[in-house]
């Protein structure tokens, strides 16, 4: 009797406290600052340099660049850009190593499927994941430019 006595006093004890879940599906999470998740790229800024392929440390980025057609320009062109989210670890290597902050981190999470095929995502699917990106990707920003006059 004394065991149900006090299982009810915990019981009502919680029942006055706030509640701590959310309303998931309905109410949007909140995610910090810093939220490592799902990656969005640019094409137009990417530069086929492959630091991002070098330093993943699960080889879930495959990056192919091709030839640019036009002769006056210099560089290569993007022809493929694909990750494997069924082992990326979304560790934010890509994005830091990134120098033109082609791939960025965004605050989407929702990955959920029910075949392993989706977890493959290309160039397209990637670029138009463009909701939530990150304000601030890089750790350490790029300095100002000073204006004015020169000293001397």
């Amino acid at each position: 009797m004394f065991g149900l006595v006090k299982g009810l006093s915990v019981t009502l004890k919680n029942m006055t406290k706030p509640k701590v879940t959310y309303r998931y599906p309905d109410e949007p999470l909140k995610m910090p600052e810093r939220f490592r998740g799902i990656q969005y790229f640019d094409p137009e800024k990417c530069i086929v340099c492959n630091q991002c392929v070098r330093i993943c440390p699960t080889d879930c980025i495959s990056l192919t660049g091709k030839k640019n057609p036009d002769p006056d320009q210099k560089g290569k062109v993007i022809d493929t850009f694909d990750i494997n989210f069924e082992i990326c670890i979304l560790c934010d290597l890509c994005t830091e190593v990134c120098p033109t902050e082609a791939v960025v981190m965004t605050n989407n999470f929702e990955l959920a499927t029910y075949s392993r095929d989706n977890l493959y995502k290309d160039r397209q699917w990637l670029e138009e994941n463009n909701t939530n990106v990150r304000q601030e990707n890089t750790r350490h920003p790029l300095p100002k430019k000073r204006t004015g006059a020169k000293k001397g």
